[in-house]
């Protein structure tokens, strides 16, 4: 590893990070392949059988979180690869909008940032 070019990161931090991220990928990748397994036996559960509304609808609210979770998870792994890119171009910890640092907690909390929360919060804003 190769020092960032964040002026409060150090090597042994981006070298956690890095072993971090990595991890968090492969626990990601395992969930969502875990959630995809259920969500077709919840498919498959439903089969042919006559149910009522309540299973109907139960079966319906359970493939929707499942839905919502992968598709978080997804945008996980695409931040997390993003990450591991910044990384190896010793641009980690800088965000891809403004190119301004990000806080150093902010990426102990969420190693995957690419993007300050000052930036974060404005994009909530616009949701």
């Amino acid at each position: 590893m190769t020092k960032s070019t964040h002026p409060d990161l150090d090597e042994a931090f981006i070298a956690r990070q890095h072993d971090r991220l990595v991890t968090l990928r492969l626990q990601l990748t395992e969930s969502a392949d875990a959630t995809a397994v259920e969500g077709g036996e919840v498919r498959d559960a439903a089969g042919d059988e006559p149910g009522d509304g309540g299973d109907d609808g139960d079966r319906l609210e359970q493939l929707a979180n499942e839905e919502a979770l992968l598709a978080r998870n997804e945008q996980r792994l695409a931040d997390i690869g993003r990450a591991l890119d910044k990384i190896r171009e010793h641009t980690y910890g800088m965000s891809d909008g403004n190119g301004e640092p990000i806080a150093r907690d902010h990426l102990e909390a969420v190693p995957e940032a690419i993007y300050t929360t000052e930036e974060l919060r404005a994009r909530e804003k616009h949701l």
